[in-house]
């Protein structure tokens, strides 16, 4: 962009006519004109009137660069605005559709594993391809959220409820562990068997998921 397109855009910004700022600058309204023309330039005295009356900087007037200053402080505004931290409360709400969408994956995972190859009749290989990919996505999802998210000082209840939540994880997986064991021994489908303990991981989500959607309605309410 030309000087004299800049001048003219900034006196426009500022609802400014050429003999207002033609007074401003105790010049005639023809000069005005003709510098945002581009028929001659702002004399040297002229630059800071111009610059002082559209309230920019004489860098940004002549070159289109804003200070020093301006710019860090632009950047540190962009800076603030992305890494604003997330309150207590839309830590866990992300949190809950975090877990629930994974659930949900592990699910149609799980789904698709016990129609595809008896049902189906897709080859086994392919099917646990897909569901393997499927476990370790939705799996992601959840080390990539809890390794991101703010840790905040867990309060007195917060604290009873992952102990609860840990002593009933640890007997859903003792239940699982002996029920594997029985099944595989019986029908010696160890090949498949294995997928009693994605069914534990599953569980614990959801059980995660209902502490998790609990604590959100005590907190509406």
């Amino acid at each position: 962009m030309d000087l004299g397109q800049k001048l003219f855009e900034l006196r426009k910004g500022k609802n400014l006519s050429q003999e207002e700022v033609a007074d401003k600058l105790n010049v005639t309204r023809q000069t005005v004109s003709k510098w945002e023309t581009n028929q001659s330039t702002p004399d040297f005295d002229k630059i800071v009137p111009l610059c002082e009356l559209f309230e920019i900087s004489t860098e940004e007037l002549l070159i289109g660069k804003k200070t020093e200053e301006e710019n860090n402080t632009t950047v540190e505004n962009n800076i603030e605005d992305e890494e604003k931290p997330m309150s207590r409360q839309e830590v866990k709400r992300k949190s809950a559709e975090v877990v629930s969408t994974s659930v949900f994956i592990y699910i149609a995972a799980v789904a698709m594993l016990i129609v595809a190859i008896p049902v189906l009749r897709i080859d086994p290989i392919v099917v646990t391809a897909v569901f393997l990919l499927a476990i370790a996505w939705a799996t992601a999802r959840i080390i990539k959220h809890y390794m991101s998210i703010p840790k905040f000082e867990k309060t007195e209840k917060e604290n009873k409820e992952d102990a609860i939540l840990k002593q009933i994880n640890g007997i859903v997986g003792v239940i699982c562990t002996i029920i594997y064991f029985i099944i595989s021994f019986a029908t010696m489908a160890w090949h498949i068997t294995w997928i009693i303990f994605v069914i534990d991981g599953l569980i614990c989500q959801i059980i995660k998921l209902i502490f998790m959607l609990k604590e959100e309605e005590v907190n509406e309410e």
